[in-house]
């Protein structure tokens, strides 16, 4: 792969547009918060990182959305938000989406108390509007090929509903070349309807890890089907028949509900003692727990992007991820690559590593380069083009009536 960011590009936009973009000046610009609401995993952690990124250009005019029954954006957490406005909705998040992804209704204007220019969903489904332009970002359509491996309202919802709200999009956002391949496959969207944006990496604060030979293997993420945490403690297993003075292997990350087969494996032979369970680590625990690690591994049938992956190797952790997805795509050469569904390939790259530094301190080196090619300051920017792009769309389809003054601020176009 090439180096820096342009191996990810952007859909470019023509001298005639960026001359009209020019002209947008000050967006108004709705999020749907909710995903971060609670455990900042996944789309939580990316919606949090963008909306703050955001935030620090003082380009715009940015509300977060967030509704619950009973859940409220923490005070720390809006501390992080500089001069957002954030618009906390008592209004239960199952009754809303079954609003929102089923009738399309209430607009968020009605919810939020102001019109917008932008409506942002952080999920293939829109976050309904009357006036603004939708995006919605794809983080992957696993839900499709694989819905067994899906619950709730994902179940319900996105593998009936994606393919008509991606239509009706005025901009699409994924967060890998990968994830643009698949949409164009699975949904049939044109390439220039989509906006490659990829995932920042961590500033963690410390100095890197280095890989210390007496730090565990660590492996974090949801515990659900798709991150194959099963075939991981298959492979650890056959890693320890080899070599009793293995490094103790941590799993940290939400256990959803069909997860209790894998937690039980962590508490018999050969994996009792061995195998330790963390749950969910917080957003601010998450830096220590990834530099005490010796190695990290993702073994995963299918990543959209990976965050977790990114996250290791900012932090001087050299990484095992699967060579599938988006993994080999934000991994690049700086990690190994192992077949997800052979337990025999990922027990041996955990062995090279536990036996070679030499290996890990060259993963570890090429791996805080390459972390240094993900920023949020970009992903900001990569969004900010994309809603332009959307901007334009909206227009083309939805021109203003004559005598309305030109600006994204006009109230007289109405979506119809």
């Amino acid at each position: 792969m090439g180096k820096g960011r342009r191996v990810y590009p952007s859909n470019p936009l023509t001298s005639k547009d960026m001359v009209h973009c020019d002209r947008l000046g000050r967006v108004r610009i709705v999020i749907d918060y909710r995903p971060a609401l609670r455990a900042r995993t996944g789309v939580g952690e990316h919606i949090h990182q963008l909306t703050s990124a955001l935030a620090r250009t003082g380009t715009d005019e940015i509300t977060a959305f967030s509704s619950s029954w009973k859940d409220r954006v923490p005070a720390e957490r809006a501390r992080e938000l500089p001069g957002v406005r954030i618009v906390d909705a008592r209004v239960p998040v199952a009754v809303l989406n079954f609003a929102w992804h089923r009738l399309r209704w209430p607009p968020v204007e009605a919810l939020a108390g102001r019109e917008y220019d932008i409506a942002h969903s952080p999920h293939p489904l829109l976050l309904p509007a009357r006036s603004a332009a939708q995006l919605v970002t794809i983080h992957d359509l696993h839900f499709l090929s694989h819905p067994e491996r899906t619950s709730a309202e994902i179940r319900r919802d996105y593998p009936a509903l994606v393919r008509t709200h991606a239509r009706l999009a005025d901009r699409i956002i994924v967060v890998s070349r990968f994830v643009a391949g698949e949409v164009q496959r699975m949904l049939g969207i044109a390439a220039d309807r989509i906006s490659v944006c990829p995932n920042g990496a961590p500033d963690w604060k410390g100095p890197p890890a280095l890989a210390d030979a007496a730090g565990y293997l660590l492996f974090v993420g949801t515990i659900e089907p798709r991150k194959n945490v099963g075939g991981l403690l298959a492979a650890y297993a056959r890693l320890l028949a080899r070599r009793p003075d293995v490094p103790r292997l941590v799993i940290a990350g939400h256990a959803d509900a069909d997860a209790g087969a894998v937690l039980a494996a962590m508490n018999q032979r050969p994996l009792a003692g061995h195998v330790e369970y963390r749950g969910y680590v917080p957003a601010e625990e998450r830096e220590a727990l990834f530099k005490g690690a010796q190695a990290f591994v993702l073994p995963s049938f299918e990543e959209g992007f990976g965050i977790p992956a990114l996250e290791a190797m900012a932090a001087g952790v050299p990484v095992i991820v699967s060579n599938r997805g988006a993994l080999p795509e934000v991994v690049g050469d700086a990690g190994l690559l192992i077949d997800p569904d052979d337990a025999e390939s990922l027990a041996a790259a955990l062995e090279r590593f536990a036996g070679d530094p030499a290996l890990r301190a060259t993963c570890v080196r090429r791996g805080l380069d390459r972390s240094k090619q993900f920023t949020w300051t970009q992903t900001a920017r990569d969004v900010r083009r994309a809603y332009e792009d959307a901007q334009l769309a909206w227009r083309q389809r939805m021109p203003v009536p004559a005598g309305a003054r030109s600006g994204v601020h006009s109230r007289n176009a109405h979506r119809h």
